[in-house]
């Protein structure tokens, strides 16, 4: 059984050599969407301490383990490349290319190859060859920067603002793209730089267009989407959870303040000398009921509320059940591929891949002569 399945990307082989964070992801987005990922495994392991068996960015794909170090190793990699459409790494800039499996020997295997690069800082740049995390490539960004309470430090946002939005959507989005200009007539492959810096940046675009058009504050926790705006932000209730309030436009904002039954008791909401004022009375009626008497109160409405779940929480809630955004493969619960498509739908067909383990099963069906590791024999 191949990993490929029935999505829009069925019959597109795609080529990962291992890594950890966006890479892994993005070339999980690929195989959700039904391309055949085979995930080039190095012996030892990618260096993310987590057990395989439990990383989920490494679902519907299949391993082979090659060690690109050895006499061959970069040899057997351009083999999988001559038959592939795309291939993703994300190591530093240069390292490929010392390996034997850089954009230039893999173009000359496969002139019309995708050649998919995920780097943090870009493949050129003053901090091109300097480590780095997340964390450091949004904040030099500025997006950081907008992130949490004017009175705080910066709110860290996990790793989903840079690695994954910044980076992983950008080189899929990148990937697809030279994919279709490749399979154009005359078409030819090409290298895509996707730099989290520069999908970090990019996903800015509307607030600098607000910010040069004086309606965005250069300081967090002041605007409109920042939290500074009191209707548009999270309360906490009387059982110590929370209830996101997002009544941005003025009939949403009625009936918010109607069904909290505050309507004739607090400021005009475009008096904005009298926001704390607003925000202060909001917070107050949040904390006499609890969070799940409040979603009775909202779920009927147009209010724009919503309860803070929990990641453990969130499966259950009746909406996602409903849409199935969340799925249980192999005893894990985990999110459904998406987006969405109505003639090739994408599915969780394999969970994680384990190093190595499909190494004979590519080698039939690319059509390859790989070194089988002994416990697949």
């Amino acid at each position: 059984m191949t990993a490929s399945g029935n999505g829009p990307l069925a019959g597109v082989r795609v080529v990962e050599l291992a890594g950890i964070g966006p890479g892994p992801f993005a070339a999980m987005l690929l195989g959700d969407l039904g391309a055949d990922v085979v995930r080039v495994d190095r012996p030892g392991g990618a260096g993310l301490a987590i057990d395989p068996a439990y990383d989920l960015t490494n679902r519907n794909k299949r391993s082979v383990l090659i060690d690109l170090k050895a006499k061959d190793g970069a040899g057997q990699v351009l083999d999988l490349v001559e038959r592939a459409d795309v291939l993703i790494e994300g190591y530093r800039p240069g390292v490929a290319e010392r390996l034997g499996v850089g954009p230039d020997e893999c173009l000359a295997r496969n002139p019309r190859l995708v050649y998919g690069r995920m780097t943090g800082w870009g493949q050129q740049g003053p901090l091109a060859e300097r480590a780095g995390h997340d964390i450091a490539y949004i904040a030099l960004t500025g997006t950081l920067s907008m992130i949490g309470k004017a009175d705080e430090p910066p709110a860290v946002p996990a790793n989903l603002v840079g690695d994954y939005a910044g980076g992983s959507l950008y080189l899929v989005i990148g990937v697809l793209a030279a994919l279709q200009h490749a399979r154009t007539e005359g078409g030819a492959g090409q290298v895509v730089d996707a730099a989290i810096v520069d999908g970090a940046a990019h996903l800015a675009t509307m607030i600098h267009g607000m910010m040069a058009a004086g309606g965005w504050q250069d300081r967090r926790g002041t605007n409109l989407l920042d939290g500074g705006c009191p209707f548009y932000g999270n309360y906490e209730t009387s059982d110590g959870h929370y209830m996101a309030v997002g009544a941005l436009e003025q009939q949403f904002y009625d009936r918010f303040v109607e069904l909290r039954g505050i309507k004739d008791e607090v400021p005009a909401r475009k008096d904005f000398a009298r926001w704390d004022e607003l925000r202060q009375a909001v917070a107050d009626r949040f904390r006499t009921r609890t969070r799940a008497e409040w979603t009775a109160v909202f779920e009927d409405s147009d209010a724009c509320v919503a309860p803070v779940l929990s990641l453990r929480e969130a499966p259950a809630h009746p909406h996602l059940a409903a849409r199935g955004t969340f799925v249980d493969h192999d005893g894990i619960t985990q999110p459904a591929p998406a987006p969405r498509f109505s003639a090739t739908p994408g599915a969780v067909t394999r969970g994680p891949a384990m190093p190595g383990a499909d190494t004979a099963e590519v080698a039939r069906d690319w059509g390859l002569d790989l070194t089988v590791p002994e416990e697949d024999r």
